[in-house]
């Protein structure tokens, strides 16, 4: 490995320890630090600055489709969470509760919001009277806290940042459009920004959002085989209109209850990333929601010239891409190996000679794939380099997915292929809930979703040989 030797040992090979791979390339990418309570995160400004993309992307996105923003209270009193039991059922494991006020106990203890469903209604309630009220199409960007007893950074913490979205609708009909409208929304942040493929389906009841009436997810496969859920939307019918008594009077005069829904996704994304996309020499992050996308690094700066040009370079690359410099005085293979780490999609050197020759190195961070570029060939030549690599990362993880799933028509197949290729597995399903338990207490893989687009790849129940209802994907999941 010569000079970057050092360098590269602080990150364990991700064939040898996945989830020590993991650890270390968000610590040395300098994305999170640990907070001082167990499970917390301090998100730095690098990590922060992945979110805000996101953040941005899709909130134009829930905007374009109607969508208002606006903000709740992070504290719901317990009677309040109490209105709809299946849902204080779901989240009473998870929730962190607030007993006192300074040195006071507290008259009703407080709930720190896990998810806002409760909040919302009890809104809606005071705010909707007329059919002409309808619908409330609002979101909030908030962060929420779930005791979670096993954490790691982005992908399960105790506190983390989201966005929840919650409508309220007059038929049954208009919330189903809003539910699987949203995922597809989602569904298009993954592939189209972050290039990671997903899956799009129904969660059965059993990993349903508790209280809705249906889930709908996309799936993505990270790239140890395991899957990772990558956003939800709740079709939630009317048991929160019916808990809080948000109702409207329709064009006839008559009392109806709303029909709601709710929808979000996390900074659990960039754990994604960093999973689907990232390699032995740490981040590789797609070029539409990378902070900077072509990083400048000078060679032999001490001379003459070379820092003026690199930053005349820089001046008049900002019209076509996110660029930065490094001008410190650290050496250029630590340089290199720093915007490696963190993922950068290109990177840029010039020295002198490359001055004299009027050019400039362009280095892909994907391939690593060096090309002598003339300087006034580099308007045209980076922003099709960018593209191509935004899509390349896109099908090397389609491809890896389609490589990484299977079919299993017994559970003799199932263990097999779980052993051998882990990934998502293909099989039929009768529906009765203890073969879905049973398939999870055997295998550790759960149900990630029905799909959309149905096909049989058996007549029978892989887990019970009974009569298949359905085809289901199933891993093991984060």
């Amino acid at each position: 490995m010569g000079k970057n030797k050092q360098f590269v040992e602080k990150v364990t090979a991700m064939e040898d320890n996945f989830a020590q791979w993991y650890t270390d390339v968000v610590k040395q990418a300098d994305l999170v630090d640990y907070g001082s309570v167990r499970g917390t995160m301090i998100i730095r400004p690098y990590g922060y600055a992945i979110w805000e993309n996101i953040r941005d992307i899709l909130d134009k996105k829930i905007k374009e489709t109607g969508h208002q923003n606006m903000y709740f209270p992070m504290f719901i009193p317990e009677s309040l969470l109490q209105k709809e039991k299946d849902h204080i059922e779901g989240f009473a494991p998870e929730v962190a509760w607030v007993t006192h006020g300074g040195s006071e106990e507290l008259q009703e203890r407080l709930v720190v919001r896990p998810t806002s469903e409760v909040l919302f209604a009890e809104h809606y309630s005071k705010i909707i009277h007329s059919y002409r009220d309808l619908p409330k199409l609002y979101n909030q960007w908030s962060n929420v806290v779930r005791w979670e007893k096993t954490t790691r950074p982005f992908l399960r913490s105790l506190e983390f940042l989201w966005q929840e979205g919650h409508t309220c609708h007059a038929t049954d009909a208009d919330a189903a459009e809003e539910t699987i409208k949203m995922l597809e929304v989602y569904a298009s942040v993954c592939e189209d920004y972050l290039a990671v493929p997903v899956l799009k389906g129904t969660k059965t009841e059993k990993e349903k959002f508790a209280g809705a009436k249906y889930t709908l997810t996309i799936e993505s496969l990270m790239h140890d085989g395991k899957a990772l859920q990558t956003g939800t939307s709740h079709h939630l019918g009317t048991g929160f209109a019916e808990a809080f008594d948000i109702r409207y009077t329709d064009e006839q005069g008559e009392q109806k209850p709303v029909h709601q829904t709710s929808w979000g996704i996390t900074t659990r994304l960039i754990g994604a990333l960093i999973m689907v996309h990232g390699d032995n020499r740490g981040l590789v992050v797609p070029p539409k929601i990378a902070p900077t996308q072509l990083m400048i690094v000078p060679i032999a700066q001490h001379k003459e010239g070379v820092l003026d040009f690199a930053y005349n370079l820089q001046a008049n690359l900002q019209s076509i891409a996110r660029v930065d410099i490094d001008a410190s005085d650290k050496m250029p293979g630590w340089k290199f190996n720093e915007y490696e780490m963190k993922g950068i999609p290109l990177r840029l050197e010039v020295g002198p000679k490359d001055i004299e020759k009027n050019q400039v190195v362009l280095v892909r961070r994907d391939t690593g794939e060096k090309s002598f570029v003339k300087i006034e060939q580099l308007k045209a030549v980076i922003p099709d380099l960018l593209e191509d690599i935004q899509n390349s990362l896109l099908l090397k993880a389609r491809t890896h997915q389609q490589e990484k799933t299977n079919t299993a028509k017994t559970m003799v197949e199932f263990k097999e292929v779980l052993e051998k290729n882990p990934g998502f597995i293909k099989a039929m399903w009768c529906g009765d809930l203890s073969c879905e338990e049973t398939i999870k207490e055997e295998t550790s893989a759960s149900s990630r979703c029905i799909p959309f687009e149905q096909v049989s790849v058996s007549d029978t129940c892989v887990c019970c040989g009974g009569k298949a209802k359905q085809l289901v994907y199933w891993a093991k999941a984060y």
